[in-house]
């Protein structure tokens, strides 16, 4: 550390974890790790690359797709270098302002996963609702607006946190408790008045449980428009086109709300634990949401499979 001031302290390295007592395997753990983050951006590229080069999957819904594909690459991107850093080489530090830095990427494509997530559930229930009208409403101009807005909302939502803990005084404490930079993790670390990065980072909280609120409000709506058709057997084929949604809501959101839970009101908690349950909000999404989506969705198997077979054949 480095004194600028007699009011002031510059922290100019904070110290990342691995794994609280399992150091001497990092090496082994790096291993699950680093292909967590390889299936991760493969499965979210290959997402990319069917949808974009496969006519017939230009419509709304792949849209969306592709936007959550861009942002779960987005948080691969945004974590691998200080988990890489760490479980390979050993090098827990960070610089104060990349981990500010690092901060702001997580939690800013983490607010746009959020935002795609809400809007593909009313994509859903537009889709099941109102089927005839569905591509004139969520036309390709609209769906690009409601992409950039998306977008400027969470950059927006997020822009602050890196300022706000930058203002803040940081005295003896450096010690983080996670493989990555977290907004609630850093201001903990302050020695100065920090109740403006708690209140505002509630506020960010509290949208993300919104958009929670909202998607359950939309499956609702949903529920409540398929008992209105009266064959099962369409009951049945409309409820099928939202289980992939419904996966990567709860594969998203059950760990933000487990580890959010765990920051509030737990005081006494192992470190593995807490590092763990870190780690696989930011590694378990990008990875499964791919596999979810090829596996519960026909028209993009059948073209990921016709892409694998082409190539075979080509060789």
């Amino acid at each position: 550390m480095s004194i600028i001031n007699k009011s002031n302290v510059e922290i100019t390295t904070f110290f990342l974890v691995g794994m609280p007592g399992l150091e001497y395997a990092h090496i082994w753990i790096s291993i699950p790790i680093c292909s967590m983050y390889l299936f991760a951006i493969l499965g979210n590229c290959t997402i990319l690359f069917v949808i974009k080069t496969e006519p017939s999957l230009h419509e709304p819904m792949y849209y969306f797709l592709s936007m959550l594909a861009m942002s779960d690459l987005g948080l691969s991107f945004s974590s691998l270098p200080t988990m890489g850093r760490i479980f390979l080489f050993n090098i827990p530090e960070i610089s104060a302002n990349a981990c500010f830095a690092q901060e702001f990427f997580i939690h800013g494509f983490t607010a746009v996963e959020s935002s795609v997530l809400l809007i593909m559930s009313f994509d859903r229930f537009l889709a099941i609702h109102s089927p005839l009208r569905y591509s004139s409403i969520l036309t390709p101009v609209r769906v690009a607006k409601i992409g950039i807005v998306l977008f400027l909302k969470s950059v927006l939502l997020v822009l602050p946190f890196p300022f706000t803990l930058r203002s803040l005084k940081y005295c003896s404490k450096s010690q983080l408790s996670h493989s990555y930079c977290l907004h609630q993790d850093v201001m903990k670390l302050a020695c100065s008045d920090n109740r403006i990065d708690v209140i505002y980072g509630f506020f960010g909280a509290l949208c993300l449980m919104v958009d929670f609120m909202l998607i359950a409000v939309s499956y609702v709506l949903i529920l409540k428009t398929v008992l209105g058709i009266a064959s099962r057997k369409e009951q049945l084929k409309a409820l099928n086109t939202c289980v992939s949604h419904i996966c990567a809501v709860i594969i998203f959101y059950l760990p933000i709300i487990n580890l959010a839970i765990v920051h509030r009101f737990v005081r006494h908690v192992s470190p593995l634990f807490n590092v763990l349950m870190a780690n696989i909000l930011l590694l378990v999404p990008p990875m499964m949401n791919p596999i979810v989506y090829c596996v519960k969705t026909r028209q993009i198997r059948v073209r990921v499979l016709a892409k694998l077979c082409q190539k075979q054949i080509q060789q």
